[in-house]
This record gives structure tokens, sequence and C-alpha cells, in this order.
């Protein structure tokens, strides 16, 4: 535990001679001391004590990736394989990739030797695993929770991950961003404009519904947005519920919120279809207003794979700019 700058400066002076009247006889200096210090956060799973600054890090949690690459943290192992390209871990040879959650190398996570896992996500089930495989790290998962507001839970995330390296100040900033681009968007939305939102995949439309749709779904909540359709046992599924461009056209959207899940991980593919062109392309959809009107907003091309505070952020503030121009 860190003592209070007067408890630790009387401690100082108290063994000041104790450390003279060892060099006076001769006793060889030990040096500094080598133990950790540790905090307490909390995360998904209680309280979680935590070696500060922690020496060997491995990252698991998509949301993260950005934050910690942006605050200077140097992985031992990670998820290489799920970062997006935009991430400058994919270009650090030193990092372990322990390769995606679908096959995973967990073992690779022994060899790193981690005090710390931030995990979660599409790991969160391997938890266990790691308790067993690294049992002398401390485990932080911060996956946002069920039934609780996703704005609220990505702002916890960075303030806690803030407290763990000592970057407070640059978590503060990243909230502050997210609640400025959110009021942006909240002050200039109409809400007698319905909005559609939508991802695309393999040239397919996927509705995201309301409150559970991925990505988008819980924006409806946090910004008031006024439904254009509605969809019976909708899922929370990463491609959607089906919904054919004839029922969007119906539906006629003022707005079309979209997430391309494949510019993430298919862009290169020959057979990538955008989700521009899928939308506006789109004979059925020609008449429909937020295709007339321009009035159709992509998420970050990264979104799937990237799904932290900073998308969001940046998400928000180009719907943000896009509703200002329409008034």
């Amino acid at each position: 535990m860190v003592l209070p700058r007067k408890a630790a400066l009387l401690s100082l002076v108290a063994v000041a001679p104790l450390a003279l009247a060892g060099c006076a006889s001769g006793e060889a200096d030990a040096g500094p001391s080598t133990s950790a210090e540790t905090i307490e956060v909390t995360d998904n799973f209680g309280t979680q004590t935590v070696p500060s600054p922690p020496q060997s890090v491995v990252a698991t949690d998509n949301r993260t990736f950005e934050t910690l690459a942006d605050w200077g943290v140097e992985l031992s192992a990670g998820a290489v394989a799920l970062m997006p390209s935009t991430n400058p871990y994919t270009e650090d040879e030193s990092i372990v990739d322990i390769g995606t959650h679908n096959e995973p190398d967990l073992e690779a996570v022994v060899a790193a030797e981690p005090d710390l896992i931030i995990n979660g996500q599409r790991f969160a089930t391997f938890r266990e695993d790691f308790q067993s495989l690294a049992p002398d790290a401390a485990i932080v998962e911060l996956d946002p929770r069920e039934g609780e507001p996703l704005d609220e839970e990505l702002k916890r995330q960075v303030t806690v991950l803030g407290e763990i390296f000592d970057r407070q100040e640059e978590a503060e900033a990243l909230v502050a961003d997210l609640d400025a681009a959110i009021e942006r968007v909240t002050a200039a939305y109409d809400a007698a404009d319905s909005v559609l939102a939508v991802t695309v995949s393999g040239g397919e439309i996927g509705y995201l519904a309301p409150g559970v749709g991925r990505t988008l779904g819980p924006l409806y909540d946090i910004l008031g947005l006024s439904p254009a359709v509605e969809v019976d046992d909708a899922s929370d599924d990463h491609q959607g519920d089906d919904i054919s461009v004839e029922a969007i056209a119906d539906s006629n959207p003022d707005w079309i919120l979209v997430m391309d899940r494949d510019a993430a991980v298919a862009a290169g593919d020959s057979s990538y279809e955008p989700a521009a062109e899928v939308l506006e392309s789109s004979e059925a959809l020609a008449g429909v207003p937020a295709v007339e009107q321009d009035q159709i907003v992509y998420m970050p091309a990264d979104t799937y794979t990237n799904e932290g505070i900073q998308t969001y952020t940046e998400f928000l503030e180009t719907f943000a700019d896009a509703l200002e121009s329409a008034r």
C-alpha cells in the first residue's frame, strides 16, 4: 500500500539512522527493495490485488488494446491475432501471440510469467484456464456488465485501467471525450427522426435491435433514439437478425447507423463488399430518406475488433457532425 506523503517522510526519517549505522559498521548496502507495491481495484469479480506497476502484462480483451497501446503499456503476450491492423502491437514482434479465442495457445501465457492478465470479451470463457496456468497473476476483467449502460461501463473500464497503470488523467480525458460526444448527439438529434441500426457482412444486412443488438443496439437508450422498426425476439448476435431490404424500405428510416463487420476482418479479400456499396446501391432503398438525404453513418472500419471507448467516441463524433449538418 502506498503511504501518504507525510507518513512516508516520517518513515524515512526514522530509518535513516539505522541505514547510516549499517554503512558505518562496514555492512554491504543491500540496495533498493525488490518487493512490489500493490493496489486494489474492483472488476467484474470483486476486489483484485494488482501489482503496481505490473512487470509482465498479458492482454486479451479487444476493448482495452487501443487504450493500452496509447498509454505505452508493454505487453509480454496478448491476443495479437484479434487486434486490428491499426494497433501498433501488431508490429511488435516481442509480444507472444496467443492467437484467437477459437484456437488459443493458452500455454504461451506460462512462458510470459505474467503478474497481470487483462482478460475479457472473446477470451472471457478462459478465465479459469488462466487462473490455473498463471496462479500468481492478478486477473482483471472489465467487460461491460449485462443490464448496465454501455457508456458507463466503457468509462468504468478505462478508469480502472487508469488506476492500474497510473494513467488517471488520461483515463479522465477519455471519459470526458465520450461524455462530450454523447452530449453533442443528444443536443442535435430530433426525436421525430427514426433510426435503423444494421450490420453488413458478406453482402448481407443484419438488424441490430435497440437495447440488445451488437455495438449499436445500446446507443438507442443512451442517445434517446427513436427506432424505425422493432423485431420480436431480437438477438445480440454479431451478425444481427435477418432483415430484408424491403423491410428496411418499409420502415422508411430517416437515419441508418451501420457497422461494417467485414471491414475489420475481410477488407483484403477479393469478395469483400463494403457496407456502403450494399446499402447505397440498393434499388429497393433508393427512396428511403436516409439514403436520399445521405444520412447513413458508418462506425469506424475496425469496430468489430476494436470496441473500446475510443471507437464509440469517434463514431458519436461522426454522428454528431452529420446531425448538426442536417439541421
